[in-house]
Parts: structure tokens; C-alpha cells; sequence
């Protein structure tokens, strides 16, 4: 008789599969992510996450980027100037878009937002030694990098 209460943990044909192993991984980095940072803050990071690394871009790079619907990219983006985060400009060479760019106080709450993802990045990966992860996250880029980009 199998005790139902008991954790006994998946059977060995999913724990080998990494794709059940990546899944599982990701619900939980969402789950501790989700405690430390709504889901604004997280669409707020990477939006700002992208202005920094790449400059000014348009709201249409920004959606490509970083794979989000350019609906959701213009409610991100008004949000964060709102907050006075971001500008937004109409692009000289294109007066159809919008050319978006980084404030000063943007990149302060973008280092805030870093700072709470790397408390879960810390906690989700606290089984792990220094070597361990920047190994893993190596393996991980080069599987994501190996295969064409997806949308979101």
C-alpha cells in the first residue's frame, strides 16, 4: 500500500529529462521571484535591464527584445516614465516611433530591482557553489543561444 502523504518525489524517467528538471527549476524561480518582486517590478527590470545594456531604443525593439507584445511594451513603458524612469522621445529619423531611453532614475531603480534578483537568485541556487553556477548558467546560455529566439 503506497503512503500518499509521503513525499517520494517524481519517478526517474522525468527527473532524468531536462526539460522536466529546466520546468520544474523555473516554478521555482517564479515562485520566490513573485515574493520578492511583483510582477510590474519584473517587467519594470527588464525593460530598464535593456536600456542600459543596449541604449535608447525604440518601443518596438524594446518588444523584441525581450519578447513581449508591443501593447504590453506601451503600458510598460508609460508606466516607468510615469514614475519618471524613463523618457520617451519621438525618434528624428522616424517621427512614427518612439525612441525610449534610461533616466538617472531609472538606472537607481533598476539597481534595486537587480539587487532583489539577486536575492532570488541566491536562494533559488543556494545548493550550488560558486563554480556550480556560473557553470550552470554557462550550460544554460548555450543551450538558449543554440536555438532560434522564441516568443514570449
Amino acid at each position: 500500500m503506497t503512503d500518499h502523504g509521503a513525499d517520494v518525489g517524481a519517478p526517474a524517467l522525468l527527473r532524468n529529462l531536462a526539460s522536466w528538471q529546466t520546468g520544474r527549476v523555473s516554478t521555482l524561480g517564479a515562485r520566490f521571484t513573485a515574493t520578492r518582486m511583483p510582477l510590474e517590478a519584473r517587467s519594470d527590470f527588464a525593460v530598464l535591464a535593456a536600456l542600459q545594456e543596449y541604449g535608447n531604443l525604440s518601443q518596438a525593439e524594446i518588444g523584441r527584445r525581450l519578447g513581449l507584445d508591443r501593447n504590453n511594451v506601451n503600458a510598460i513603458v508609460t508606466r516607468l516614465e510615469d514614475h519618471g524612469h524613463i523618457e520617451r522621445r519621438t525618434d528624428p529619423a522616424d517621427r512614427r516611433r518612439n525612441i525610449v531611453a534610461a533616466t538617472e532614475a531609472g538606472l537607481q531603480r533598476l539597481q534595486e530591482l537587480h539587487s532583489l534578483a539577486l536575492d532570488v537568485q541566491n536562494r533559488l541556487l543556494a545548493a550550488l557553489d560558486p563554480d556550480e553556477r556560473q557553470q550552470l548558467t554557462m550550460l544554460l546560455e548555450k543551450i538558449l543561444t543554440s536555438h532560434p529566439a522564441q516568443p514570449a
